[in-house]
């Protein structure tokens, strides 16, 4: 795609770090609060990316008044561990370093806890690349994608004809056309090859430094 994109949208979970722990630990201590034993951490993944209420729901089967508790109960282990239960990418920290000294704004847009996502942002040391981070309300009102980015857009005063978001599901790739930007699925994360290309993704990288190698 022969286009210049100065604005970058970055989801957080599956494309600037792998959350596994931090989130399926957090899953199995709600779950637990419903008498439902998690017997393979693994069988959680599918909670990576989407709104958790959403999941809940989804997966589990929960009306969403048990979804808004079972978020609660997730909060409670994920403020004072899981959240810190998580691992940056190999090449992510150089792919950053070069898109900013390259002149690009670089942002987060998560469906995270905004709280959560700017806490994480400064435990791993990569405050000092981003603008700004957008992410989800704790009261629910703002967790889908697409009013994340639109959130982030307004905020930061980014023009969607310039901005690109990156992300490893789906919900990123239809929250950006939602928006009226581009998109770029990552293959490292979350999200298969066939989810993301089904979704829409305008373009696809397999590791963190292909993504500079494409937009520089």
């Amino acid at each position: 795609m022969n286009r210049t994109f100065k604005a970058l949208l970055f989801d957080l979970d599956g494309t600037l770090t792998d959350p596994f722990e931090g989130i399926a630990n957090s899953i199995a201590y709600a779950l637990r609060k419903f008498g439902i034993e998690v017997e393979d951490k693994h069988s959680l993944t599918a909670f990576i990316g989407p709104p958790l209420v959403q999941s809940f729901c989804t997966f589990c089967g929960f009306t969403r008044n048990n979804a808004l508790k079972a978020v609660e109960f997730y909060r409670e282990y994920f403020a004072e561990k899981g959240l810190y239960e998580n691992v940056v990418y190999d090449g992510i920290v150089p792919m950053l370093q070069m898109l900013k000294a390259h002149g690009k704004q670089l942002y987060v847009a998560t469906s995270k806890p905004e709280v959560f996502a700017k806490r994480i942002i400064e435990h791993f040391g990569m405050a000092e690349y981003f603008v700004g981070v957008a992410g989800a309300t704790l009261d629910s009102s703002r967790n889908e994608k697409a009013d994340v980015i639109a959130y982030a857009l307004k905020k930061y005063a980014v023009d969607a004809e310039s901005a690109l978001i990156i992300g490893d599901r789906k919900h990123d790739i239809l929250g950006a056309k939602a928006n009226g930007l581009h998109s770029m699925g990552v293959l490292y994360g979350y999200g298969s090859q066939q989810e993301l290309r089904a979704a829409g993704a305008d373009m696809l990288a397999d590791a963190p430094l292909s993504i500079a190698e494409m937009l520089i």
